[in-house]
């Protein structure tokens, strides 16, 4: 994680992490160990990620391809608006390029 975030990632930060998607229902603990395991819920939401990163994302943010139309860019904005209103919102600091 410390180097995903580029900041040290502390035990205490890690356990408040887990607690969150734990809470949310995204990873249950496995009984008597420090593990955990995802979630129907936790598995759903991973895999449509994947596939808007994958299918949405990538092609849109790649540099080589031809520019997207302009309602998929109109699209793309939106959701870039409110990714970055949710990440002030949750103080989350910003990746390095």
């Amino acid at each position: 994680m410390t180097g995903l975030l580029g900041q040290p990632y502390s035990p205490a930060r890690a356990s408040y992490d887990l607690t969150r998607l734990r809470r949310n229902g995204l990873i249950a603990r496995v009984p008597g160990r420090n593990t955990y395991r995802l979630t129907d819920d936790g598995l759903a939401f991973a895999i449509f990620y994947i596939k808007v990163h994958n299918r949405v994302l990538r092609p849109l943010l790649a540099t080589k391809r031809p520019q997207a139309p302009p309602p998929l860019r109109a699209a793309f904005r939106t959701i870039d608006q409110h990714v970055n209103a949710r990440l002030a919102d949750t103080r989350l600091p910003q990746a390095t390029a």
